[in-house]
């Protein structure tokens, strides 16, 4: 039993179930026993492996697609250039070696990374020395009174959930208790949240929705500044267009493992509704949903990929390929991940959205 398990289940003894958002916000972001308060979590030696960390590219292309709104809402000469989720640090250290040729960028980019991890903190703090950079502890504290280009992979995933499923009385929300000593899955008696009264024509008793209560906030702040100054933002996670079934899962060591077992040991996400991203992003604009290998290919991963092959031989260019089948290929990540942009309405789509 993990320290936290232990905490977890004298508060449920103490003041009843938790809700799924609850458990889930508890076993991240514990001040001292949550998962990403405590570790770094990526790479090979931890317990997952984003984009960015598998191929320089990943970051070199998004960069060059924000470089590009910029340059066609006019080159602002001062905004922000903001990630959410920032991990090791590595996809903004390649975006911004990447547009280091682009003129004036740098030199208009105000850097600011939003991460709650004090561990993750540092890392990206070595990563990026070279760089000024702000670093934020939520999007609210982010500059608002200048353009904002920003990008975010695999942010929203791991943003706390609440679950539901569809009875003829209404909807029950899951919730975690106790039973037996160990947390248990329960569900509480059935309600009618408003949030989910769109979600009866297309759902039948049995099905599970979700819904991300603390991301919507979020997008609003960044569709408002979009909105009200310029900017765009490219969203990349995976999901769908609409939520609908159980989709919270756990992995430990790169395997997936049990969401109630072993809790602040493991990472916890699910799966991204990039519908109600883009609805709660109003009035800015948002692009269709495409697929991330879609993304990269318009953006250009078949050129720099063999670019970059020509100084490669042996393990190296192995390496290399095999990377980029990651990336693109519809059987790994090319489309289980996807992307959305925002973008102000005078302005025109994101490259690679158009």
């Amino acid at each position: 039993m993990t320290a936290l398990e232990a905490l977890l289940l004298e508060r449920i003894t103490a003041t009843g179930p938790l809700s799924l958002s609850e458990y889930m916000s508890e076993c991240l972001l514990h001040p001292t026993l949550g998962y990403y308060t405590t570790r770094d979590p990526l790479g090979r030696a931890g317990d997952f492996i984003t984009a960015p960390e598998i191929s320089q590219m990943f970051g070199e292309l998004l960069g060059l697609c924000l470089a590009q709104a910029w340059v066609d809402q006019g080159s602002p000469a001062r905004f922000i250039l903001a990630e959410l989720g920032p991990g090791r640090g590595t996809l903004m250290a390649d975006l911004l070696r990447a547009t280091r040729a682009v003129p004036g960028f740098h030199a208009a980019a105000h850097v600011h990374l939003v991460e709650a991890s004090p561990s993750l903190r540092a890392i990206q703090q070595q990563t990026l020395i070279p760089h000024a950079v702000t670093w934020e502890t939520e999007v609210a504290a982010l500059p608002a009174d200048a353009p904002l280009f920003l990008v975010a992979n695999e942010f929203f995933d791991a943003l706390p959930i609440r679950q539901f499923t569809r009875h003829i009385q209404g909807w029950c929300e899951t919730i975690i208790g106790a039973a037996h000593g160990k947390l248990a899955k329960g569900y509480a008696a059935p309600q009618t949240p408003p949030e989910l009264t769109h979600r009866l024509d297309d759902t039948n008793p049995g099905d599970v929705v979700e819904i991300r209560p603390q991301a919507l906030p979020i997008m609003a702040r960044i569709g408002t500044q979009i909105m009200q100054h310029g900017g765009a933002a490219l969203i990349i996670d995976y999901g769908n267009w609409r939520s609908k079934g159980d989709t919270l899962q756990a992995l430990r060591d790169h395997a997936f493992a049990d969401s109630l077992t072993a809790p602040g040991a493991a990472d916890l996400t699910a799966h991204v509704d990039f519908e109600a991203l883009a609805a709660a992003a109003a009035p800015a604009r948002a692009t269709g949903l495409t697929d991330q290998g879609a993304l990269l290919a318009r953006l250009g991963i078949g050129a720099r990929a063999e670019r970059l092959a020509r100084n490669l031989a042996g393990p190296a260019l192995e390496n290399h390929l095999t990377a980029t089948q990651r990336l693109t290929r519809p059987e790994e990540m090319g489309s289980l991940f996807k992307a959305l942009a925002l973008y102000a309405p005078h302005s025109p789509a994101p490259a690679g959205f158009d």
